[in-house]
C-alpha cells in the first residue's frame, strides 16, 4: 500500500497481485470500511480501446474498458514542485503507457488530475474513452447505500445559471442492490456552450463518514461524469468527450500521445468546506493579472439599455453618467460595427459610420477623458451569414460537417486550429487595441455549433477538443502581446462558464437574465461555480423600478463583481443615489474580494426560497449579502462559527433591514417584500 495522504486528505494507492493499481482511500475520514472488497473490475485508470473485447462493459457505464485491465504497475513518481507535491503513476500495456498525474496543492484538500495515454506498439491504437479521474469506493461504512448518500447537481441554462439540487440516489433512478446494476447516473455536455445544461460540476456527500466530493471537470467543449456501481462499489469517473455520449473518437499512430482534459476534486466535511478548497484552487490556476485586481467598476451599454443598438447620441449622455456613478470601465457593447441588424452580420468588426457620424474614435476619447477606460464587444469565434467577408472566405476557416459548413442562428463558427483564423482573430485585436485604445474586450458567444468537425479530425469530437484547445492558446497569446488588457468571458451569460475559460479570462458574465428578481438567486448561488472576484453581475435598474429594487440589483453584485447598466437616463435623483452609495461602498470593501471564501450557511440557494443568504469570509470578517423574495418571511437566523463580537448594515443606509447578535451568529430582518442588504459581521476565530 502506497499512502500519499496530505492536507487533510487519506489518498492510498494499492499495487495488486496481478499488477493492477487500485485507488484505495480518497477521503478526509479514512473509515474502515468493513465490506470484503473486490476489485478485479477497478483500476486507477479508465480506457476504452476500439476493436477490443471489453473486459466488462456492460449497457452504457464505462467500466471494464478494453484497455484497462491490461494495465499494469510500471513506475511512480511523487516529488514536490511549485504547486505542492506531484504524483505519477504509470501503468503499461502492450499496446498503451498510461500515466495518471495527481497534482495537490500547499494547504488544500483539492487534487487536480488527467491521464496522458502514449502508443507503445507498432500500430494504430483507437481510443474511444479515457477518464480524467476515476475513483470507487466512496460509499464506505455500513449504512445501506440508499440511506447515505447525496448526489449535488448544479442544473444550468440560459438565465438560470448555478441553479443547484440535491438528490437522493433512488430520486435519480438509482436503485442500489447487491447485484450489478445497468442504470447509472450520467451527466454530459456535447458542443461548444459547454454549460448549456447543467454546470461541468458535481458532488457527492456520504453522510455517514462526512466525505463530500466536489468536482469540476476543465474543458470549454464536451465532457462526461457518471455515478454507478461495480462489485457493490459505487464510483464516479469523470472525463471530457468520449465517443459514446459526444462522437470524440483518438486515433493515435505509434508513439503519438494523447492528454485528457484536467480535472479536479475537492474534499470537505460538508458542501461549503469542499467548496473552500475549490475556491482556493481556482485561486492557483487563473492567470495572474495586476490591471484588472482592484476589481473596477464596469459599465456596459447593453442590459436594460441600449440592448445593442448604440448610435452617438445615445451613448455620449451615458458615458457622462457612468462617470459621474462613479464607473471606471466603459465597454460600447454589440452593434457598433453595424449599420443596420447586428446580428447576423458580426465578423468584419469595422465600426458604422452611420451609427457615429464623427467615429468611432471621438466616443472613445470622450470616455477616456471622463477618467475610463474604454471596451468594445466582440464575437471574435464566428461570423454571420451575411458578413461580407464569409463568400471570400475558404470552407478551412469554419467547421465542417458532410462537406457543409455548419451553421447556427445566422453564424458560422470560426476554426481556430487554422493559423490563418487566428492570424485573422489577432489582427482584430491589434486595430482595436492600436488604433482605437481599446483597454477591455467583452468576448461574446452565442451558438452551439454540435458534436464538432471533420475536418483534419479522427472524429467530430476530436476536430471539437482541438479547436477549444488552440482557441484557449490563442487567447494567451493575446494575454502576452496586450498584458494589460482586461478581458472578458461571455457566452450568452454563463453558456461557457467553466476553468477552461475562466483560466484564461479576467471577468466572467454570469448571466443574461434581465429581471433582477431571478438574477438575485443566480448572483447569490454564482460563487459556487466562479471566483468572486470573477463573477460579474448585471446591475441594471429600470427607470420604473422602486427604490428596493434599485437597492436588490446593487446588492446582487456588491460582494462580487459590478457590471452597471439600465435605464440610467430615466433615473430619478433618488434612484440615481441609491446606486452611487452601493458604488461607494463597494469601492471600500472590493479589496477584500479577491481573497474572500464562500459559504452558504443556510443553505445554496434555490428558485422559490422566500429568504436567500450568501456568505463570503474573509478572516474574521463575514460579509454576507439577503435577500428577501415574495412571500411572508422576514426573518433569517443565520448560524456562524466563532463568537460574533460586532454586527452591521453596510448597504442601504436607508435601514431597510436590522441584523442582531445571537448566541449562534446573527438574525435578520427585512422590513419589505423585495429588499435586499450587504451586512458585515466581525466573529472570533
Amino acid at each position: 500500500m502506497l499512502d500519499f495522504s496530505q492536507n487533510g486528505i487519506s489518498l492510498k494507492i494499492d499495487i495488486l497481485d496481478n499488477g493492477s493499481v487500485i485507488l484505495k482511500d480518497l477521503s478526509v475520514s479514512a473509515v474502515n470500511d468493513g465490506r470484503k472488497k473486490d476489485y478485479r473490475f477497478s483500476n486507477i485508470a479508465e480506457i476504452h480501446i476500439n476493436g477490443e473485447n471489453p473486459d466488462d462493459h456492460h449497457f452504457a457505464k464505462h467500466t471494464g474498458g478494453s484497455g484497462t485491465y491490461a494495465l499494469k504497475y510500471s513506475k511512480h513518481e511523487y516529488y514536490e514542485n511549485d504547486l505542492g507535491n506531484k504524483l505519477e503513476l504509470t501503468l503499461k500495456s502492450e499496446k498503451i503507457e498510461a500515466t495518471v498525474h495527481y497534482q495537490f496543492y500547499k494547504d488544500i484538500s483539492v487534487v487536480r488530475a488527467w491521464t496522458d495515454v502514449k502508443n507503445i506498439s507498432d500500430k494504430a491504437v483507437g481510443l474511444e474513452y479515457v477518464a480524467s479521474f476515476t475513483y470507487t469506493g466512496f460509499d464506505t461504512g455500513a449504512l445501506p447505500v440508499k440511506d447515505k448518500i447525496r448526489v449535488y447537481l448544479p442544473h444550468n441554462t440560459w438565465c438560470r445559471e448555478a441553479n443547484w439540487k440535491e438528490y437522493s440516489l433512488s430520486e435519480l433512478g438509482y436503485e442500489a442492490t447487491t447485484e450489478f446494476s445497468g442504470k447509472r447516473i450520467s451527466v454530459s455536455n456535447t458542443g461548444t456552450f459547454s454549460c448549456k445544461e447543467y454546470l461541468p460540476m458535481g458532488g457527492v456527500y456520504n453522510l455517514e463518514s462526512k466525505d463530500f466530493y466536489l468536482w469540476q471537470i476543465e474543458n470549454n467543449g464536451s465532457w462526461q461524469w457518471e455515478i454507478s456501481d461495480i462489485d457493490s462499489m459505487l464510483y464516479f469517473k469523470l472525463s471530457g468527450p468520449t465517443e459514446q455520449e459526444n462522437s470524440w473518437y483518438k486515433e493515435l499512430s505509434p508513439n503519438e500521445s494523447f492528454e485528457t482534459v484536467k480535472v479536479a476534486v475537492a474534499l470537505g466535511t460538508d458542501f461549503n468546506s469542499a467548496l473552500c478548497g475549490l475556491t482556493n484552487y481556482r485561486r492557483k490556476i487563473v492567470r495572474e493579472k495586476s490591471t484588472d485586481k482592484s476589481l473596477p467598476v464596469i459599465f456596459n451599454d447593453y442590459m436594460n439599455c441600449l440592448m445593442g443598438d448604440p448610435t452617438e447620441d445615445k451613448v455620449i449622455p451615458l458615458i457622462d453618467m457612468a462617470a459621474e456613478l462613479g464607473a471606471e470601465y466603459f465597454c460600447i457593447d454589440a452593434g457598433w460595427y453595424a449599420d443596420g441588424t447586428w446580428w447576423d452580420s458580426v465578423g468584419e468588426w469595422l465600426p458604422s459610420s452611420w451609427r457615429f457620424p464623427k467615429g468611432l474614435h471621438y466616443l472613445l476619447d470622450r470616455i477616456r477623458k471622463k477618467g475610463m477606460i474604454p471596451g468594445l464587444w466582440l464575437e471574435i469565434e464566428v461570423m454571420g451569414i451575411n458578413c461580407p467577408l464569409v463568400k471570400n472566405l475558404p470552407d478551412s476557416f469554419f467547421f465542417m460537417r458532410r462537406g457543409r459548413k455548419v451553421i447556427d442562428h445566422g453564424r458560422y463558427q470560426l476554426d481556430f486550429r487554422n493559423p490563418e483564423v487566428r492570424d485573422f482573430a489577432t489582427r482584430v485585436v491589434d486595430r482595436l487595441v492600436n488604433e482605437y485604445g481599446v483597454g477591455y474586450i467583452k468576448n461574446d458567444y452565442n451558438i452551439e455549433i454540435g458534436a464538432g468537425t471533420e475536418v483534419n479530425a479522427d472524429s467530430f469530437g476530436d476536430g471539437l477538443l482541438s479547436h477549444n484547445r488552440a482557441y484557449l492558446e490563442w487567447i494567451d497569446s493575446i494575454h502576452k502581446k496586450y498584458p494589460d488588457l482586461v478581458w472578458e468571458n461571455c457566452s450568452s451569460g454563463g453558456m461557457r462558464m467553466e476553468y477552461a475559460s475562466l483560466t484564461h479570462a479576467d471577468i466572467q458574465s454570469v448571466s443574461d437574465q434581465t429581471d433582477y428578481r431571478y438574477n438575485a438567486r443566480i448572483a447569490a448561488s454564482c460563487a459556487t461555480a466562479v471566483l468572486p472576484e470573477q463573477a460579474a453581475i448585471w446591475s441594471y435598474p429600470k427607470a420604473k423600478d422602486t427604490y428596493n429594487a434599485f437597492v436588490m440589483n446593487m446588492v446582487s453584485s456588491m460582494l462580487l463583481r459590478v457590471h452597471l447598466s439600465g435605464e440610467v437616463y430615466g433615473w430619478t435623483p433618488k434612484q440615481a443615489e441609491a446606486v452611487k452609495e452601493a458604488i461607494s461602498v463597494y469601492k471600500n470593501i472590493r479589496n477584500g474580494i479577491k481573497n474572500s471564501i464562500p459559504f452558504y450557511p443556510v443553505g445554496i440557494p434555490r428558485d422559490g426560497d422566500e429568504l436567500m443568504c450568501a456568505a463570503y469570509k474573509n478572516g474574521n470578517t463575514v460579509r454576507m449579502a439577503v435577500w428577501r423574495m415574495e412571500g411572508e418571511s422576514c426573518k433569517l437566523t443565520i448560524p456562524l462559527n466563532g463568537k460574533v463580537t460586532d454586527a452591521k448594515i453596510l448597504y442601504p443606509s436607508s435601514k431597510n433591514s436590522e441584523i442582531n447578535i445571537t448566541n449562534y451568529g446573527v438574525c435578520v430582518e427585512l422590513y419589505d417584500e423585495l429588499s435586499a442588504a450587504v451586512f458585515e459581521i466581525t466573529t472570533e476565530e
